[in-house]
């Protein structure tokens, strides 16, 4: 597989990927100026090391019972998560940090939610992002698939449809 192939197997950002490399983290060999990897040999490391190998989360919203909620269901299950209660300081998160994967509330004060999905997208393409809103079925709502395939959660928040959502995109499995 390719570098681009094991970064969409393992759905995770082709930085990940890289990360994982430098830190040795993930089976792999050099092949000319690029990274080959065998697939039994991703999936063999991947069923011993899903956890070990923590993932980086995001959650912007500005309600911070929201963010302490995911944190708290979550850093248990050895997922790194870090939190924005207004949209600005979680797009400096991402220029910042690698993520793996983004919580974005849909209604969020000083910025609506597509704006700053449409705003991830220019500084980070290939991260996933997750909306987190009590309006699935607003203007603003059409307005944000615009800016591509994303995945809705429903307010109120749940432990098993954030586990699912996190599952789902990084694939790891966290009960």
């Amino acid at each position: 597989m390719t570098l681009g192939e094991v970064a969409d197997y393992l759905r995770v950002t082709r930085k990940t990927i890289y990360r994982m490399i430098e830190r040795r983290a993930i089976p792999t060999v050099k092949v000319g100026r690029q990274w080959r990897f065998s697939k039994n040999s991703v999936d063999s490391w991947l069923s011993q090391n899903a956890l070990e190998e923590m993932a980086s989360i995001l959650v912007i919203d500005d309600d911070a019972n929201i963010c302490s909620f995911v944190r708290d269901a979550l850093e248990p299950e050895g997922i790194n998560v870090s939190s924005a209660t207004d949209p600005f300081q979680g797009l400096d998160l991402i220029k910042q940090q690698n993520f793996d994967l983004v919580f974005v509330d849909l209604k969020i004060p000083e910025m609506d939610g597509a704006e700053l999905i449409r705003n991830i997208k220019e500084i980070a393409s290939d991260l996933p992002v997750v909306i987190i809103t009590g309006y699935p079925d607003s203007d603003l709502m059409d307005e944000a698939l615009k800016y591509g395939p994303l995945a809705v959660i429903k307010k109120p928040l749940t432990t098993a449809n954030l586990f699912t959502a996190v599952n789902g995109y990084l694939r790891i499995n966290i009960k």
